[in-house]
C-alpha cells in the first residue's frame, strides 16, 4: 500500500509540471548501445543486436521481460504461465542466455527453475539490447545462446539541473492488469538523484476455451464419482499432474508486484561516481500447482563509475558491480513448503586504451560471488557456492569503410556443493573447478553506402552450474526427478553467424543466419529408471528419473528483419525466424524449439495520432523431443495460430505532455500455445482483450 501511494504521487509530480507537446513523437532519452564497450552504433556492431527504447519500449511493455522481447527475431518466450517467462534465444535458454541489468548480472533463481520468475519489471526499464548469438567474450561463458541487457537510470550519468521524468497507468488486457509507474531524476547540476516506483496487480487470465490442451486431454485419467480428470499418465503410466486448470480462465494465474528505486551520483568533467539501492517484490500463483503461491522478493545495491581522459595509454576506466540478495518462498495453505536464497556480487572492471597500431579496445575483469541455499523438503539441491574470475581483451581494426573484430576471454570457476541434505541424499560435501577459454574474430565489410555484411567465428566453453552438477530429488515445479552428474565436462561449442544488411534512410533489411556445433550441450533427459519416493502428504510416488547429461547437439536458423515507409506516414514492417535443433548423440529434437514464424504490420503516424495493426503466424511444431521427460510425459506437438494486434495512441491537445494508447491483442481469440512455454499444454496466452492506457514525461 505504502509503494503504491508513492507510485500515485510520482506520477502527480510528473505529469503535473509538463510542459505543452509539440507535433513530434514522444521521446524518452535514451541510453548507447551497450553491446560494444567501444560505444560504437548498433549499425557497427558485427554481432546481431536489437534495442528498444523510447516510445516504441514503452508501448511494448508487457508482464515479463520476456513477453516484452517476442516480437524480436529469434527471441522466444520460455513462460510459466502470464507472471512468469525467461528470455529464449535462438532455442537457448537457462545460463546459456545472460540476463544483465545495467551490464552486471541479475543475480536470481530464474536460471534453475522455469517456474521461478525474472527479478525485474519492464515498467522501469528505460532501454533494452539483444545481442543474439555469442556473446561470451564480454559477458561470460555462459552467454551462448545470447545476452539480454535492460538498462535503467538509477545510477544518473550526465549533468542535470533542474527535474526531469515520466509516468504511466494502464488497466486491461486478459489479466485485467491494473499497474502504474513513474520515474523522476532531481539535480542540481554535477549532484543528481533518482528516484523511481511501480506497482501491477494482475487476475486470473481470460482464455478462448479449455486450459488444457486437446492432446494433453485425450491422456487424462477420469475419475467416475465426481466426472472430472484428476490426473494424466504418460505412455509408461506415471503420474502427469492434476489438470483442473479451468475454463474461459486459467486458475491460480494471478499476481502483485511492487518495486522501486533510489540512486544518486556526482558527475564530473571527466565521469561520475554513482549508487543505488533497489528493491522488487512480486507474489503470483503457479498455474501448474493450484493454491500454490510463490512470492520473490529482491534487494540490490549497485555502484557504478567511470573516468575518461585518463592521459595516458589507458584512456578510460569504468567500474560497475551489484550486490544482490534474492529470495522466494514457495507456499501453499499459508504455511512454507520451500525456501530459495541467492545471495551474491558481481562486477567488471574495464580499461579502454589508446589505439596502438590501428587498434582500439579494451582490456576487462570480470568477477562473480554467489551463494544459494535451498530450504524445506521439496528442495531438490544442496546449498552451494560459485566463484568465478576473467579476464578478456576486445579488439577492432578500422579499415577504411570496413572494420575487423577478435577478442580472448579466459575464465576460472569453483562450484561447491556443502551435501547433506534430508537422509544425506546430496553426499559429501564436494568442490569442482573449470577453467573456460573463449574466442571470436569477426568483421564488416561495406559494399557500398546501403550494404554490408558482416560475419562472425566463434570458439564456446561455458562450465556447468550448480545445479547441473549437484540436483539430486524431486523438482515439483517440472514433476521430475531430477539428478546432477558431479562429473560432467564444461559445455563446448563452435559457432558461425552471418548478416547481410541494407539500409537507406528510414529503410532498412536485415537477413542472417547462423550455425552453432556443441560437441558437448548438457540438457536435461529423461532416462529408463525411476525413483520412488514418500511423500507425507501423497504418500509412495513413482518417478521417471531425469539427469543432467552431455550430448552432441547442432543448432541453426536463419532470421529477418526488415521496414520501409510507404508513404510519408505509413511504415510497412516485416519479420521472420527458424531454428531447427537436433540432438546428434541419440536422434531427434532438442526440446522445446520454437517453430517458423512470418510475421507483418503497419504503422500510421500523423500528427497527434497513431496506429498500429500486426500479424504474426507460427506454424505447427512438430519437431518434437523423442527424450524429454517433463510432468512424466514426452514432449507433444503444438499447432500453428495466427495472432493479430492492434495499437492506436493519441497525443492530447493540452498543456501537458501527455500521449493515451490503447491496445488489443489475438483479435481472432485463438487458442495460442507456445511451443517454447513449459506449461504449453495447460496454459495457453489470453484470449481476445484490449488494455487502455496513458503516459507522460517532462
Amino acid at each position: 500500500m505504502k509503494l503504491k501511494k508513492i507510485t500515485c504521487a510520482l506520477f502527480f509530480m510528473v505529469t503535473f509540471p509538463a510542459v505543452a507537446a509539440d507535433k513530434g513523437t514522444l521521446t524518452i532519452p535514451t541510453t548507447a548501445v551497450t553491446g560494444n564497450p567501444l560505444g560504437v552504433g548498433s549499425d557497427q556492431m558485427v554481432v546481431p543486436i536489437s534495442i528498444l527504447n523510447g516510445r516504441e519500449l514503452s508501448l511494448k511493455r508487457e508482464n515479463t521481460l520476456a513477453e516484452t522481447l517476442n516480437s524480436i527475431p529469434g527471441v522466444s518466450n520460455s513462460s510459466f504461465g502470464p507472471s512468469v517467462g525467461r528470455p529464449m534465444i535462438r532455442g537457448m535458454d537457462s545460463d546459456r542466455v545472460k540476463i544483465l541489468q545495467n551490464g552486471v548480472n541479475n543475480l536470481d533463481a530464474s536460471n534453475l527453475s522455469s517456474d521461478h520468475g525474472v527479478s525485474i519489471d519492464p515498467l522501469i526499464i528505460e532501454q533494452i539490447d539483444v545481442i543474439r548469438g555469442p556473446a561470451t567474450l564480454l559477458y561470460g561463458g555462459g552467454a551462448v545462446g545470447g545476452v539480454v541487457n535492460a538498462i535503467d537510470h538509477r545510477i544518473p550519468k550526465e549533468k542535470l539541473q533542474g527535474i526531469t521524468g515520466r509516468g504511466e497507468v494502464r488497466y486491461g488486457g486478459a489479466n485485467l492488469e491494473q499497474s502504474n509507474a513513474a520515474v523522476v531524476d532531481v539535480g542540481t547540476g554535477n549532484f543528481v538523484m533518482h528516484f523511481d516506483a511501480y506497482n501491477r496487480d494482475s487476475k486470473n487470465l481470460r482464455i478462448p476455451g479449455n486450459a488444457i490442451s486437446n492432446r494433453l486431454e485425450s491422456m487424462q485419467v477420469w475419475d467416475p464419482a465426481i466426472d472430472v480428470p484428476v490426473g494424466g499418465v504418460s505412455e509408461g503410466g506415471y503420474a502427469i499432474y492434476p489438470t483442473n486448470h479451468g475454463r474461459k480462465k486459467l486458475l491460480n494465474s494471478q499476481s502483485e508486484t511492487r518495486g522501486g528505486a533510489v540512486g544518486a551520483s556526482m558527475i564530473f568533467d571527466r565521469g561520475y561516481a554513482g549508487v543505488s539501492y533497489a528493491k522488487h517484490q512480486t507474489k503470483y500463483g503457479s498455474v501448474k500447482e493450484p493454491g500454490i503461491l510463490l512470492d520473490m522478493d529482491t534487494d540490490r545495491i549497485d555502484f557504478a563509475s567511470e573516468i575518461r581522459d585518463l592521459g595516458s595509454f589507458f584512456e578510460r576506466a569504468k567500474f560497475r558491480a551489484a550486490y544482490t540478495d534474492y529470495r522466494h518462498h514457495e507456499m501453499g495453505g499459508g504455511e512454507i513448503h520451500s525456501t530459495f536464497k541467492n545471495k551474491g556480487i558481481d562486477g567488471t572492471f574495464e580499461l579502454a586504451h589508446a589505439p596502438l597500431m590501428g587498434l582500439k579496445g579494451i582490456l576487462g575483469t570480470q568477477f562473480d560471488n554467489g551463494k544459494f541455499d535451498a530450504i524445506g523438503h521439496e528442495a531438490f539441491l544442496p546449498n552451494s557456492k560459485t566463484n568465478s574470475q576473467s579476464l578478456y581483451v576486445y579488439e577492432e581494426l578500422p579499415l577504411n569503410q570496413h572494420k575487423m573484430t577478435f577478442g580472448l576471454r579466459h575464465g576460472k570457476h569453483e562450484v561447491e556443493s556443502k551435501g547433506g541434505g534430508e537422509d544425506a541424499q546430496f553426499g559429501n560435501p564436494s568442490r569442482k573447478k573449470f577453467n573456460t577459454n573463449n574466442a571470436a574474430i569477426g568483421g564488416l565489410y561495406a559494399l557500398n553506402e546501403q550494404w554490408s555484411l558482416t560475419g562472425n567465428l566463434s570458439h564456446n566453453e561455458r562450465a556447468p552450474s550448480y545445479f547441473e552438477l549437484f540436483a539430486k530429488g524431486v523438482h515439483t515445479a517440472t514433476g521430475t526427478y531430477q539428478e546432477g552428474q558431479s562429473d560432467l565436462k564444461k559445455e563446448k561449442s563452435n559457432g558461425l553467424d552471418g548478416q547481410i544488411r541494407w539500409k537507406s534512410g528510414q529503410d532498412s533489411l536485415t537477413f542472417g543466419a547462423y550455425f552453432n556445433k556443441f560437441s558437448n550441450f548438457i540438457g536435461l533427459l529423461s532416462t529408463d529408471s525411476t525413483e520412488p519416493v514418500h511423500s507425507e502428504d501423497e504418500g509412495d510416488i513413482t518417478y521417471k528419473k531425469s539427469t543432467f547429461s552431455g550430448i552432441k547437439a547442432e543448432f541453426k536458423g536463419v532470421e529477418l528483419e526488415g521496414k520501409t515507409m510507404l508513404t510519408d506516414y505509413v511504415q510497412f514492417n516485416v519479420r521472420g525466424d527458424y531454428v531447427d535443433a537436433k540432438d546428434k548423440t541419440n536422434g531427434g529434437y532438442v526440446p522445446r524449439i520454437s517453430p517458423l514464424k512470418l510475421g507483418a504490420g503497419l504503422k500510421y503516424e500523423f500528427d497527434r495520432f497513431g496506429a498500429r495493426l500486426d500479424v504474426l503466424h507460427a506454424f505447427k511444431q512438430d519437431r518434437v523431443a523423442s527424450n524429454y521427460n517433463y510432468q512424466g510425459g514426452k514432449e507433444l506437438m503444438t499447432d500453428a495460430y495466427t495472432n493479430v494486434s492492434m495499437m492506436a495512441t493519441y497525443k492530447l491537445p493540452t498543456q501537458l505532455n501527455l500521449e493515451a494508447f490503447t491496445r488489443a491483442n489475438n483479435l481472432l481469440d485463438e487458442e495460442i500455445r507456445e511451443h517454447t512455454s513449459f506449461l504449453k499444454d495447460i496454459a495457453p496466452i489470453g484470449g481476445r482483450s484490449i488494455m487502455f492506457g496513458l503516459r507522460g514525461e517532462f
